[in-house]
């Protein structure tokens, strides 16, 4: 691939896009008392935002790029790797959860604390998955054309928003701890300047067009996997099945008026 910009601006569109990522992580620090309605609600929202992303932007780009039976083929591999690592990582459960009656209520709280943050740390994986791809095709692009590389820097940063809502909800419901749903929440959205580095330093070869969009379809089976295993499960588990329908429309809404704007 030819690349004629400046290596510096094209990694600070990264960052900057990344960064945004850090917005929607900040959203913990205004959820003063979590309730079950909330976390119902957010969800299925942060599922809106992930299924939409996957089956709207990623894996049509990988269709239009490498084909049908690439696409799908990627799509599926990243749906059984996710799988294997379900499989790979159980289910975290409290040792105590089967005491006797009286001492049954905090057992049982530990292991929904303990669904949570693994379902939060799982999406942080997703979302920095997802994101690393994004990276490498914003660094690309705006050493190719750096008025390109803008315009899909603000596009990015657009929809990282919401992502950032995606991995610090079930995070601080999880542990209570707002500083550490930020992190995690922070810490997805740097694997974005994360690609642009290792892309530059050790990928930039060897990348290709068609591997780039393979990787984004391989990314958007992970998504849809951690959507459907993860966070739509967890949601209805509180009982509040409207809100979390309505929280995957407006998922869905934000993640299509950032695309169609841009």
């Amino acid at each position: 691939m030819n690349f004629s910009g400046s290596i510096v601006p094209a990694l600070l569109l990264t960052v900057a896009a990344g960064l945004c990522t850090g917005v929607g992580s900040a959203i913990a620090y205004f959820i003063r008392k979590p309730k079950m309605a909330y976390l119902a609600f957010l969800l299925g929202f942060s599922a809106g935002v992930m299924i939409y992303v996957s089956f709207m932007e990623l894996l049509p780009s990988a269709l239009q790029a490498v084909g049908k039976l690439w696409s799908l083929a990627a799509f599926f591999a990243g749906i059984a790797a996710m799988g294997l690592v379900d499989i790979l990582v159980p289910e975290l459960e409290h040792p105590n959860q089967w005491q006797t009656a009286e001492c049954e209520d905090e057992p049982a709280a530990n292991l929904e604390k303990s669904r949570l943050m693994r379902t939060g740390l799982f999406t942080a994986l997703a979302i920095g998955i997802h994101n690393f791809p994004e990276g490498l095709a914003t660094f690309t692009s705006a050493l190719t054309d750096v008025h390109l590389g803008i315009f899909i820097a603000i596009a990015i940063a657009i929809h990282n928003v919401p992502e950032g809502i995606a991995v610090s909800v079930p995070i601080l419901y999880a542990t209570g701890n707002r500083n550490k749903a930020f992190f995690y929440s922070f810490l997805s959205g740097m694997s974005e300047p994360a690609g642009a580095i290792v892309g530059y330093l050790i990928l930039l070869p060897f990348l290709t067009p068609a591997l780039l969009a393979a990787l984004l379809a391989f990314v958007a089976g992970v998504m849809v996997y951690i959507s459907l295993d993860e966070l739509l499960p967890m949601a209805h588990r509180y009982g509040h099945g409207h809100l979390v329908i309505a929280g995957v429309v407006l998922g869905m809404l934000v993640m299509a008026v950032s695309l169609l704007i841009l």
